[in-house]
């Protein structure tokens, strides 16, 4: 259920102490960081928006953009990396028409690539919202989102 700022807001005391805190909690609510919403939590916490501007965009997790539904975190980790990580992001894109930051112009997909996603023993992996694909190959991203895009045709 999506909240307001106001119902997000209810839950801290208003010091800057809570600006990265309430970031994530504006985030999690509304899947993305709007300009809006970083003139809302710089009013609560009475701070200038361009000091909430800069925190959101020092750090990875934020995002300044919607995401698509299905949101796509490519492991580029050590693990993944040597074992085709690469090759599974080129195929990726290729399937998807977008490319690493993007969104699709239906809004049904987005792809990013990640640190790591902790599951080295699957490498190479991706996580897709929060289902891991793991021992990918070229091939089975292929699979992977045939299936998907049928699957999205179903339901359509």
């Amino acid at each position: 259920m999506i909240k307001s700022t106001a119902d997000i807001f209810s839950d801290f005391k208003g010091t800057e102490d809570d600006l990265i805190p309430v970031l994530q909690k504006v985030q999690e609510n509304f899947g993305y960081l709007s300009q809006k919403s970083m003139m809302d939590v710089g009013r609560f916490l009475r701070i200038p928006t361009s000091k909430v501007w800069a925190t959101a965009t020092f750090y990875t997790q934020f995002r300044l953009k919607p995401i698509g539904e299905k949101h796509i975190m490519l492991c580029r980790g050590t693990a993944c990396h040597v074992k085709g990580a690469p090759r599974i992001l080129d195929e990726i894109e290729l399937k998807l028409g977008i490319t690493e930051g993007e969104t699709s112009s239906d809004g049904k997909y987005s792809l990013e690539s990640v640190a790591c996603i902790g599951a080295c023993g699957l490498a190479p992996c991706i996580l897709i919202n929060e289902d891991v694909k793991g021992r990918l190959t070229p091939k089975l991203v292929n699979k992977l989102f045939e299936d998907k895009e049928r699957r999205d045709q179903d339901v359509e």
